[in-house]
């Protein structure tokens, strides 16, 4: 009776021990690390975009043929007009084939001459029935194919002038260099560049703008350009154009924005700094990382700032070009866990990241 009774009394607090573990196992989850963000608007007037002054016209000018550069007289920041020479190469093999096309040409009007006389002949003589039709027949043939080859002769000279002119390069339009791709005693091949030549009276500011941009791009969104160097001086302008992707390196879409009555100190290629227009609305955004989808909405954890847990809140987001946009769900100030999203629970504390640094 008495080993009953130990055996008995080692299982109850066997179990004893049990319980306590469990009770032990079950207490308060750990308060978790997050990151955050505040929502803050963002207003157009405290953003902004670097670039540089361009012209909106510029042509990379080359030679048609191929050649070895003999002649460039301009270089960067010359002042071109409209016809001018900017660039040569040697002509030798050109004007060779030039005088080869004019020697076949002359060739071939000679053969033509002797045909058209020798057929005239035939027509004389068959009214005296001293040939016959066949021999006229082979007499118009021999002219139909001399004037055939004269045609040809003529096409090549012609070919062969118009190429003696790609020898040089002209400029279309007065304005300024702006780059040069060759050197004297270089060989340049077809449609290499060999000049930039710039319409420097029409000129834009182009400047690179990336995700996180507040403000919606559109076309004819208004901007305030002014010089890096001298920002009291300021013109207003208008997007022109915006790159249809990213670039794959920077992820960064370039925009150009047309100037209203630029004055000259803004030369092509001065630094300038584009702000949008205060006319537009500040806007309350948020990282994608933060928002958690399900059953097709939108939902983010908003941290209470007085018990420092998380509740879930279904949120209304508008994406632009801009990224997320908050249409409604959220207030001004609200905190939102912007990583681990997926494994916290709501009324579960968490800690700042800020809070955990030395």
């Amino acid at each position: 009776m008495m080993t009953r009774a130990l055996a008995l009394g080692s299982i109850f607090a066997l179990a004893l021990v049990l319980a306590g573990c469990k009770q032990e196992t079950k207490g308060e989850e750990p308060v978790r690390p997050v990151l955050s963000h505040v929502l803050k608007p963002t207003a157009p007037g405290n953003t902004q975009a670097v670039g540089t002054v361009q012209p909106r016209y510029e042509t990379n000018l080359g030679f048609r043929v191929l050649g070895r550069l003999i002649a460039r007289p301009v270089n960067v920041g010359d002042l071109v007009a409209e016809g001018q020479t900017i660039a040569a190469i040697d002509p030798t093999v050109l004007e060779l084939a030039v005088r080869s096309a004019k020697a076949d040409l002359s060739k071939a009007q000679a053969v033509l001459e002797n045909a058209s006389a020798s057929e005239e002949r035939k027509r004389i003589l068959i009214k005296t029935d001293a040939t016959t039709k066949q021999t006229l027949d082979d007499a118009e043939q021999m002219r139909a194919g001399a004037q055939a080859s004269t045609a040809r002769a003529q096409a090549n000279l012609t070919k062969a002038i118009e190429q003696l002119g790609y020898a040089q390069v002209k400029a279309d339009f007065a304005g300024v260099v702006t780059a040069v791709g060759a050197e004297v005693g270089q060989v340049v091949s077809p449609g290499q560049r060999v000049v930039t030549v710039a319409r420097p009276e029409i000129r834009e500011a182009v400047v690179d703008i990336g995700e996180d941009f507040p403000v919606p791009l559109k076309i004819d969104l208004p901007f305030a350009v002014s010089l890096q160097l001298r920002p009291a001086l300021q013109v207003q302008g208008q997007i022109r154009e915006i790159a249809p992707q990213a670039d794959s390196v920077t992820r960064m879409r370039r925009v150009r924005i047309s100037l209203t009555d630029p004055p000259e100190s803004f030369r092509l290629g001065s630094t300038v700094t584009a702000r949008p227009n205060n006319s537009e609305n500040s806007v309350l955004r948020v990282p994608t990382s933060a928002v958690l989808t399900r059953d097709s909405q939108n939902f983010v954890w908003v941290v209470d700032p007085l018990t420092g847990t998380v509740s879930l809140h279904k949120v209304d987001l508008a994406e632009d070009e801009g990224g997320l946009r908050v249409t409604g769900g959220l207030p001004e100030g609200a905190r939102i866990v912007t990583a681990g999203i997926h494994s916290l629970k709501p009324g579960q504390q968490v800690r700042f990241e800020q809070d955990l640094a030395p």
